[in-house]
Protein backbone atom coordinates (compact mmCIF):
# COMPACT_ATOMS: atom_id res chain seq x y z
CA UNK A 1 0.00 0.00 0.00
CA UNK A 2 1.09 3.68 -0.56
CA UNK A 3 -0.10 6.79 1.03
CA UNK A 4 0.64 10.24 -0.01
CA UNK A 5 -0.13 13.09 1.78
CA UNK A 6 1.58 16.62 1.95
CA UNK A 7 2.81 19.46 4.38
CA UNK A 8 2.45 23.48 3.25
CA UNK A 9 4.66 25.62 5.35
CA UNK A 10 5.59 28.80 5.71
CA UNK A 11 9.44 29.94 5.72
CA UNK A 12 11.88 33.05 6.14
CA UNK A 13 14.29 31.51 4.30
CA UNK A 14 18.41 31.85 5.03
CA UNK A 15 18.42 28.55 6.98
CA UNK A 16 15.42 28.63 8.42
CA UNK A 17 14.92 25.46 10.07
CA UNK A 18 11.53 23.95 10.88
CA UNK A 19 10.71 20.70 12.93
CA UNK A 20 7.61 19.03 10.86
CA UNK A 21 8.35 15.58 13.02
CA UNK A 22 4.72 15.45 14.43
CA UNK A 23 3.25 16.41 10.87
CA UNK A 24 5.09 13.73 10.00
CA UNK A 25 4.04 11.65 12.44
CA UNK A 26 0.33 12.08 11.94
CA UNK A 27 0.79 11.40 7.69
CA UNK A 28 2.01 7.90 8.96
CA UNK A 29 -0.54 7.91 11.51
CA UNK A 30 -3.44 8.88 8.44
CA UNK A 31 -2.00 6.23 6.67
CA UNK A 32 -2.95 3.11 8.59
CA UNK A 33 0.29 1.62 7.78
CA UNK A 34 2.46 -0.27 10.10
CA UNK A 35 5.42 -1.46 8.83
CA UNK A 36 7.20 -0.05 5.49
CA UNK A 37 9.24 3.27 5.04
CA UNK A 38 8.30 6.80 4.73
CA UNK A 39 9.79 9.34 2.57
CA UNK A 40 9.73 12.79 3.14
CA UNK A 41 10.67 15.15 -0.24
CA UNK A 42 10.92 18.83 -0.57
CA UNK A 43 10.11 19.90 -4.03
CA UNK A 44 11.74 22.81 -3.97
CA UNK A 45 15.37 23.04 -5.17
CA UNK A 46 16.50 24.76 -2.18
CA UNK A 47 15.79 23.28 0.73
CA UNK A 48 16.50 20.01 1.99
CA UNK A 49 14.71 17.22 4.38
CA UNK A 50 17.22 15.77 7.60
CA UNK A 51 17.35 14.63 11.15
CA UNK A 52 18.79 16.72 13.57
CA UNK A 53 18.82 17.01 17.51
CA UNK A 54 16.01 20.23 17.31
CA UNK A 55 17.71 22.52 20.17
CA UNK A 56 19.03 25.58 19.47
CA UNK A 57 22.38 25.05 20.33
CA UNK A 58 22.69 22.43 17.44
CA UNK A 59 20.12 24.73 14.91
CA UNK A 60 23.10 27.69 15.92
CA UNK A 61 26.26 25.02 15.02
CA UNK A 62 24.78 23.74 11.76
CA UNK A 63 23.81 27.03 10.55
CA UNK A 64 27.46 28.21 11.10
CA UNK A 65 28.84 25.12 9.81
CA UNK A 66 26.41 25.21 6.27
CA UNK A 67 28.06 29.03 6.20
CA UNK A 68 31.33 27.68 6.30
CA UNK A 69 30.61 25.20 3.82
CA UNK A 70 28.90 27.43 1.00
CA UNK A 71 28.85 30.82 2.44
CA UNK A 72 26.66 33.19 1.09
CA UNK A 73 28.30 36.28 0.64
CA UNK A 74 30.43 34.99 -2.35
CA UNK A 75 29.93 34.89 -6.08
CA UNK A 76 28.39 31.97 -7.68
CA UNK A 77 27.62 31.18 -11.43
CA UNK A 78 24.16 31.22 -11.31
CA UNK A 79 24.25 34.62 -9.38
CA UNK A 80 25.48 35.51 -12.97
CA UNK A 81 23.20 33.42 -14.71
CA UNK A 82 19.99 34.56 -13.63
CA UNK A 83 20.67 37.75 -11.28
CA UNK A 84 18.49 36.38 -7.94
CA UNK A 85 21.51 36.48 -5.81
CA UNK A 86 20.60 32.78 -4.46
CA UNK A 87 23.49 30.88 -5.89
CA UNK A 88 24.59 29.31 -2.32
CA UNK A 89 20.73 28.17 -1.43
CA UNK A 90 21.04 25.73 -4.49
CA UNK A 91 24.53 24.77 -3.34
CA UNK A 92 23.28 24.52 0.03
CA UNK A 93 20.52 22.40 -0.76
CA UNK A 94 22.55 19.87 -3.09
CA UNK A 95 24.66 19.21 -0.18
CA UNK A 96 22.05 18.62 2.30
CA UNK A 97 19.65 16.62 -0.34
CA UNK A 98 16.21 16.97 -0.71
CA UNK A 99 14.71 14.01 0.87
CA UNK A 100 14.56 11.36 3.51
CA UNK A 101 13.56 7.91 4.12
CA UNK A 102 13.24 6.65 7.68
CA UNK A 103 11.74 3.34 8.54
CA UNK A 104 8.27 2.43 10.44
CA UNK A 105 7.59 -0.48 12.54
CA UNK A 106 4.17 -1.07 14.63
CA UNK A 107 3.11 2.29 13.25
CA UNK A 108 5.26 4.42 14.37
CA UNK A 109 8.26 6.48 13.13
CA UNK A 110 11.69 5.09 14.40
CA UNK A 111 13.22 7.79 15.07
CA UNK A 112 16.09 7.88 17.90
CA UNK A 113 15.50 9.70 21.16
CA UNK A 114 16.89 13.01 19.95
CA UNK A 115 16.19 12.28 16.59
CA UNK A 116 13.69 15.14 14.62
CA UNK A 117 12.60 15.84 10.99
CA UNK A 118 13.20 18.93 10.06
CA UNK A 119 13.18 20.90 6.42
CA UNK A 120 15.85 23.69 5.65
CA UNK A 121 15.33 26.13 3.81
CA UNK A 122 18.12 27.79 2.19
CA UNK A 123 16.45 30.68 -0.31
CA UNK A 124 17.12 34.28 0.04
CA UNK A 125 13.71 35.38 0.88
CA UNK A 126 10.39 33.59 2.62
CA UNK A 127 8.72 30.83 0.27
CA UNK A 128 5.64 28.69 0.68
CA UNK A 129 6.80 25.33 0.59
CA UNK A 130 4.76 21.77 -0.03
CA UNK A 131 7.05 18.95 1.31
CA UNK A 132 5.60 15.66 0.00
CA UNK A 133 5.41 12.39 2.39
CA UNK A 134 4.80 8.97 0.86
CA UNK A 135 4.45 6.29 3.70
CA UNK A 136 4.78 2.85 1.76
CA UNK A 137 4.37 -0.62 3.38
CA UNK A 138 1.28 -2.79 4.88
Amino acid sequence: MVFTDKISLSTKGFTDVIDITDKVGKIVNNSGIQNGLVNVFCSGSTGSITTIEYESGVINDLKKAIEKIAPSNIPYEHDKRWGDGNGFSHVRAALMKPSLTIPVAKGKLTLGTWQQIVFIDFDNRERNRNIVVQVMGE
